[in-house]
């Protein structure tokens, strides 16, 4: 192996997700991530062994590379991979061409142009259901016809590590009459996956589920921010708005379908029958663990969720299907998010609303203390990785501290 891998490393051989990073003497551009290290692609493009324009590796962001479609992406993907475990590759004795992680800044690997936000979880729907509506009726009419969705706010989602600060709004206090402004007092996370389009399509045209894959290049951790109280005021009659368009955070580092192809799983019986442009063939479920945890500023790191995207009712071809069904055009760069991914065992619960139930049942911090929601100080950070017959895939994390109002 031309670099040492640690064990347990979400990085491994068998992963080779693609990034934007930089460092204090390289401006950002595209990177592999594996092991410890980075491999600077705008570097190995100078050694001439890629058949393709390498600008789109000198470029801020991934969008260009990923446009030039998947026939020559995933070959840079598996001729990395066997230069990596060859003595005698181009990559061999040229340690330029790595940098450590830990001495590199990660930034969006996408330049995000429309982003649209699913609901697709039935346990935390039913949670979400049972909370807020009718306990016996807790899925709305439409939900298993339907992956429900809606059109999200592109220009607040920002990369791992980057603070966010608690947002303002309405909110309409415990049997008030008038709504009052001011800080949310119910800031919350959302665990969820994202995946990110590779392929442009025209108004008009439509995506069947079994095209749906070719349209997808990776997927990325997603944590989908909430404003709870804020939500609660104003999503009656046409949903979320100021609730969830302050922020949402993804992971740096996408990881390719095609690394996750070993660890496709069924996804859950779909009843009733489902229209049969939502019909698909296959597993298109993946078995990827989910972890949350929460630091507190100056505290103790406690894992406060465990789930599994495995959970999902409706996959990712169905909501690029539905999503076109009405020619909605995509583009490269485009961000899908799943919905908040919850399990049946309340531990698998994908949000503080669901962990603490609406504030009924506190969560408790190894320090001592607890949380009903989010605390200003407070760190969030998912992580997520697949694991199989020895072969490990990871996500690395997404880690975010939220921040007092501005």
């Amino acid at each position: 192996m031309i670099i040492n891998i640690p064990a347990n490393s979400d990085f491994s051989i068998h992963n080779i997700p693609f990034g934007i990073f930089s460092t204090k003497d390289r401006s950002p551009r595209a990177g592999v991530a594996i092991g410890d290290h980075i491999l600077d692609l705008a570097a190995v493009a100078e050694l001439d062994v890629f058949n393709f324009n390498t600008a789109v590796l000198e470029r801020s962001d991934l969008n260009d590379f990923i446009a030039l479609g998947k026939e020559i992406t995933s070959k840079v993907r598996t001729d990395i991979q066997a230069w990596l475990q060859d003595d005698n590759s181009v990559l061999a004795n040229k340690p330029e061409l790595f940098v450590l992680q830990t001495e590199a800044q990660m930034h969006m690997p996408v330049c995000v142009g429309d982003y649209t936000d699913f609901y697709s979880s039935i346990e935390h729907a039913t949670n979400v259901g049972k909370m807020f509506r009718d306990p016996e009726n807790a899925l709305l009419p439409n939900w298993k016809h339907i992956p429900v969705g809606y059109h999200g706010r592109a220009s607040s989602i920002v990369v791992s590590g980057q603070p966010i600060h608690r947002p303002k709004g309405q909110t309409l206090p415990k049997d008030a009459t008038q709504p009052v402004f001011g800080p949310t007092q119910r800031l919350d996370f959302e665990l969820e996956m994202g995946f990110i389009v590779g392929k442009n399509t025209q108004m008009g045209d439509t995506i069947t589920t079994s095209e749906a894959e070719d349209y997808i290049f990776g997927l990325v951790l997603f944590n989908d921010w909430s404003a709870r109280d804020i939500q609660k005021w104003e999503y009656v009659p046409l949903g979320p708005f100021l609730a969830k368009n302050f922020a949402s955070s993804i992971s740096p580092w996408i990881v390719t379908l095609e690394a996750l192809d070993q660890f496709r799983v069924q996804g859950p019986t779909q009843e009733p029958k489902v229209l049969p442009y939502l019909e698909y063939e296959g597993s298109k479920n993946y078995d990827i663990n989910l972890e949350v945890s929460l630091t507190p500023e100056n505290g103790e790191e406690t894992t406060i969720c465990q789930s599994n995207f495995k959970y999902m009712y409706w996959n990712m071809t169905q909501q690029l299907a539905h999503h076109t069904v009405n020619g909605c055009n995509v583009h490269v760069g485009d961000m899908m998010a799943s919905g908040t991914i919850s399990g049946k065992d309340e531990n698998s619960y994908g949000s503080m609303l669901e962990l603490a139930w609406m504030g009924t049942k506190p969560v408790q911090l190894k320090d001592g203390t607890e949380r009903k929601f989010i605390h200003d100080g407070d760190t969030v950070t998912m992580r997520g990785y697949a694991e199989k017959e020895g072969k490990r895939v990871g996500f690395g994390k997404v880690s975010t501290k939220v921040l007092s109002t501005k």
